[in-house]
């Protein structure tokens, strides 16, 4: 992956979009349990390293989804057609899924009656 689409946060911003403290923001850090870097002597927190370990807990997965962002994502309906998913797209990718899946236990039959 590109250094470039890393997203990384700062302590505060990490602990205001997942709901828990800053502390135990920094606990997590002390723990290894955060991959980051320091920039000028901040912390940028790897945003998909703390996302995974926002779910790890039953409590964080909580705080976050009722006092962080996630308690905004229920909300999120895209109304604009031109950005939502065409549903013709969808069967079509459906279709393919299915058809690759029994070619796939077919080719396995065919090598099995071989034996």
């Amino acid at each position: 992956m590109n250094d470039n689409s890393i997203i990384r946060l700062s302590v505060s911003e990490a602990s205001k979009l997942f709901g828990v403290s800053t502390r135990t923001i920094k606990s997590a850090i002390d723990n290894n349990e955060i991959l980051y870097i320091v920039v000028r002597g901040r912390y940028k927190l790897h945003f998909g390293s703390l996302l995974e370990w926002s779910q790890r807990s039953t409590r964080r997965r909580n705080l976050f989804n009722n006092s962080g962002i996630g308690q905004y994502a229920r909300d999120w309906n895209i109304k604009n057609q031109k950005y939502s998913p065409n549903p013709e797209s969808i069967k079509k990718t459906n279709q393919f899924k299915i058809k690759k899946s029994v070619n796939l236990v077919n080719s396995i039959n065919n090598d099995s009656n071989q034996l």
